[in-house]
């Protein structure tokens, strides 16, 4: 029983929330970034600290039990009241203070980033004492740290599967397949199905964009969660692989990438500002988000 809350039981009580949000142990790993058996140590603590079973997990797979499932209600009301009370008592005066965590995903448009400037801009002509972390990350990375409440808001593309996130499409990226020189295709203005099925292409480890990609080669060797490592493949003259229009550009100026079949093989990527819905915004992180959505119109 717990007579007395310290930080580190927020901590396992934040975890148990986590555990229960994505169905399990193992499911949790990669949300919390720990091992399932650190995971199952931690929720052993936690139990042994309130002196009853919160799940089961056998055979039959994760459970939440009974007195559980009260606990998981009266936790979430407990971090509803804790971020209320700290966003309240920070908003002393009408003045915005506290931190603002906007995740961005890489290799941004210019014009993007100028809208990002725009919303900054915006926000330090208000009256506040704030200040601003920008995180770079891969989109997996984001939504980690979003159901971690890590991240306040987040711009990139995302699955759009997560339950717990709310989504407002902000833009849409162009993306082309390239092939670079000394690629069989670098020559060939309108190259067949067969010749394409014959290319090497470049692996995205996320498997809801590739779904989106109109070339589907089954051969691939190659893989980059990054653009940059997805350039240097394309550049070696033996694989082909999807990049950013933006990106792309100046290396097509070049002379050293060439767009395969621009018309039928593109395809756009929407990038939402993605936010965790039961994360209670405070009062800076309101006006932040609204300056960003004015910024992208």
């Amino acid at each position: 029983m717990l007579s007395q809350l310290h930080d580190l039981d927020l901590q396992l009580l934040r975890l148990f929330v986590n555990v229960v949000e994505c169905g399990g142990f193992s499911a949790a790993q990669g949300e919390l970034g720990l091992s399932q058996s650190s995971i199952s140590q931690q929720m052993a603590k936690l139990e042994t600290r309130l002196g009853y079973r919160l799940c089961s997990r056998g055979k039959g797979g994760f459970k939440i039990t009974p007195k559980g499932e009260q606990l998981l209600s009266a936790t979430r009301s407990l971090f509803e009241s804790i971020e209320a009370f700290r966003h309240q008592s920070n908003g002393v005066a009408g003045r915005l203070i506290g931190e603002v965590r906007l995740g961005l995903s890489e290799a941004l448009d210019q014009s993007v980033l100028q809208r990002v400037a725009d919303a900054i801009r915006r926000f330090r002509e208000r009256d506040e004492s704030v200040r601003i972390e920008l995180i770079s990350a891969m989109p997996g990375e984001m939504e980690r740290l979003l159901l971690q409440q890590r991240l306040d808001l987040a711009i990139g593309y995302f699955s759009q599967v997560q339950s717990a996130f709310d989504y407002r499409e902000l833009f849409t990226e162009t993306q082309h397949l390239y092939c670079a020189a000394g690629h069989p295709l670098f020559t060939d203005d309108a190259p067949d199905e067969q010749a394409l099925q014959a290319c090497d292409r470049v692996d995205h480890p996320y498997r809801f964009l590739r779904s989106d990609e109109p070339f589907q080669g089954k051969m691939c060797s190659a893989r980059s969660e990054q653009v940059e490592g997805t350039l240097a493949f394309i550049l070696s003259g033996k694989h082909v692989g999807y990049l950013p229009e933006h990106f792309a550009r100046s290396w097509e100026d070049k002379g050293l990438l060439r767009a395969v079949r621009r018309a039928d093989m593109s395809f756009d990527v929407a990038f939402h500002l993605a936010r965790h819905r039961a994360q209670v915004p405070g009062d800076a992180q309101k006006a932040f988000e609204e300056d960003l959505l004015a910024a992208f119109g």
